[in-house]
């Protein structure tokens, strides 16, 4: 297991989608798709964007959020669920990331439904201007993933 993990709920972009499975590889975070994709994981978009970096991330696949969340309480407590939504009160910069946190995305369309939202351990936010709304979520996961290695690296 390695310190972090991103998974992404229902992902619908296959080209974001690669993407952040490309920082994972890049970073060396473990990845989480929770089912139903939008995509199959052959679509050449996601292919495309995850490049050969693909072959390198360590990945599960969960066909619903129930079943990843029995996966997650067979890893034991230290699985916190750190949620990244534009809902999120809490700032992302004052999280104190823990080893075996598994950061969790939303699908582009639509974030995460309310159940998931409240099965978070907490939920953390990216703050912006006023009038934007959110950013890529390749480019959030990205973000928050960088916070997180800093911290767990710093006293690792």
């Amino acid at each position: 297991m390695s310190s972090l993990t991103l998974a992404l709920y229902q992902p619908d972009i296959p080209q974001n989608a690669g993407t952040m499975l490309r920082a994972c590889a890049c970073l060396g975070v473990e990845a989480v798709i929770i089912g139903p994709a939008g995509f199959p994981v052959t679509d050449s978009a996601f292919r495309r964007a995850g490049m050969d970096y693909l072959d390198f991330v360590t990945l599960q696949r969960h066909a619903s959020f129930d079943a990843f969340q029995a996966w997650r309480a067979a890893q034991g407590a230290s699985r916190r669920l750190v949620l990244l939504s534009t809902r999120a009160d809490a700032a992302y910069t004052a999280c104190n990331y823990q080893s075996g946190d598994i950061l969790l995305v939303g699908r582009e369309s639509a974030g995460v439904p309310d159940d998931v939202f409240s099965a978070a351990d907490l939920a953390v936010r990216i703050p912006m201007q006023p009038q934007a709304r959110s950013l890529n979520v390749a480019v959030a996961a990205a973000m928050v993933m960088g916070e997180a290695l800093r911290q767990l690296r710093r006293v690792g």
